[in-house]
């Protein structure tokens, strides 16, 4: 059987327009996995493995609610509480591997099909550095050129130097050869940030992931150095600071021993609690 599964590598982009000019821009791969293969996946290749330390290797706990569960019934659960699940469809997820059995994951977007392999909605699933999570939940409706075109209020508190009164305006270009995933952040006056992902798809095979392992060394360094290294460059610019309004994640802890929480705090972003 041949695997749907895919690898992409490709280049991330950040193009910061306001209120300084700030451009970042890194090539990664990510993994296209479909939810239904990844234990098949695990067992045909050497260098990655399902819930088990590996070179590269994807663990339920990382994703979705975040617990030691299979992580397609949850997607399919949330999907469904936004009228938008399609039964007996795929989801695939595009994200970033664990690498020696570390990662982080600013974004995975799990792409859902109807039964007819239409594209029908779309999940954003959005991290911050506090430990925090949000999923955008939206249909996907494509375009003649097979372009998916989206929007939706920001709602969730991702970096300290964007306020949260902003738009994002999602374009995508579902995995295929390639895949695009851009992410435009506008405010009252116009755009102030335009994010994207754009990768060519290789097969996911041991030869591919040692290649893309090899060929992307700051990916075994970790997102987390890249992103505090990025921070540090803003400041230096004099960006402004916007604090978390529901405070720190010590903070939340702070006040779940003690039993209340802080000013503002809503716990972990999902749409039904938004």
């Amino acid at each position: 059987m041949t695997l749907r599964s895919a690898l992409y590598s490709g280049l991330v982009v950040h193009d910061r327009a306001r209120p300084r000019r700030h451009r970042l821009s890194y090539r990664i791969f990510m993994l296209l996995l479909d939810l239904d293969e990844l234990d098949a996946a695990g067992e045909r290749l050497r260098l990655f493995s399902h819930n088990a330390l590996n070179l590269l290797s994807y663990h339920d706990r990382d994703h979705a609610e975040r617990r030691r569960a299979p992580v397609k019934p949850q997607i399919e659960a949330l999907l469904a509480r936004h009228g938008l699940h399609h039964p007996g469809g795929r989801i695939a997820a595009l994200c970033m591997p664990r690498v020696l059995g570390h990662g982080f994951n600013p974004l995975t977007v799990y792409f859902h099909h109807d039964a007819d392999e239409r594209l029908a909605a779309v999940v954003y699933a959005v991290s911050n550095t506090f430990g925090e999570r949000s999923d955008y939940v939206l249909p996907a409706t494509a375009r003649e050129d097979g372009v998916v075109v989206q929007g939706c209020d920001k709602t969730f508190y991702v970096s300290p130097f964007m306020p949260m009164d902003l738009r994002y305006a999602f374009t995508l270009a579902p995995p295929r050869e390639a895949v695009r995933v851009g992410i435009d952040v506008h405010d009252d006056e116009g755009r102030v940030l335009a994010a994207s992902f754009t990768g060519r798809r290789e097969p996911l095979s041991d030869r591919a992931l040692l290649r893309a392992m090899l060929g992307h060394p700051w990916q075994v360094v970790g997102v987390l150095a890249a992103i505090h290294w990025e921070a540090l460059r803003i400041l230096l610019k004099g960006f402004g600071f916007f604090p978390n309004p529901g405070g720190t994640g010590a903070d939340k802890k702070k006040a779940a021993r003690k039993g209340s929480a802080p000013p503002g705090f809503r716990g972990v972003q999902t749409p039904e609690r938004q």
